[in-house]
């Protein structure tokens, strides 16, 4: 059997990659396309290999909340890649950590039943929380990516969570100045899936 020649070979798929996050993927009290993913949008617009980045971020969400509107956005979107930004309101709220590493966990296993691959977005929170409790949820990222074999940015405000100047007034948020900083922490972990 003759094989076609090398240019009818189908071409490699560009990446589609889905960003399902909270407030901190949603631009919330910045300026319009200054966050982390517009900026990501641009980055890998201009790519060698152009990639396809779509927000679906709502900022409040929690990982129950992502779960009960993440098949739709997969049906929708078809994502390759899916960025999983969520765990930061559980957290805020003191629910039960057993109930957001369950919610991890199935929002990662339902993305790569459709076969894409999840960058997970890990957070920590300070330890005015409770010792126990803000260690407890800073392992619920690694311990679903370990399980699930999804690649792991482990803390989002890697660099700069205890300098003021990177977050807006409410002091949780940070402001446009950090935006390019978590894109970086992120791409450690999303670049080597793009190769």
């Amino acid at each position: 059997m003759l094989k076609a020649p090398a240019s009818a070979q189908p071409a490699t798929q560009a990446a589609r990659i889905l960003v399902v996050g909270d407030s901190l993927s949603a631009e919330y009290g910045l300026a319009r396309n200054t966050g982390w993913v517009e900026q990501l949008k641009v980055a890998l617009a201009l790519a060698p290999n152009p990639a396809t980045v779509l927000n679906a971020s709502i900022s409040g969400d929690t990982t129950s909340g992502g779960l009960a509107r993440i098949d739709a956005a997969l049906k929708q979107h078809q994502p390759t890649i899916v960025i999983l930004e969520l765990g930061a309101n559980d957290a805020l709220r003191g629910l039960p950590l057993t109930l957001t590493q369950k919610n991890i966990t199935e929002l990662i296993t339902r993305c790569q039943a459709i076969g894409a691959k999840v960058v997970l977005v890990g957070m920590q929170i300070p330890p005015n929380y409770g010792r126990g409790y803000a260690e407890g949820f800073k392992n619920i990222f690694s311990n679903a990516a370990t399980q699930t074999g999804a690649a792991l940015v482990p803390f989002l405000f890697e660099g700069f969570a205890d300098q003021r100047q990177y977050f807006q007034a409410d002091g949780i948020h940070p402001n446009e100045s950090a935006q390019p900083l978590m894109l970086a922490t992120v791409r450690l972990a999303l670049d080597p899936l793009l190769r």
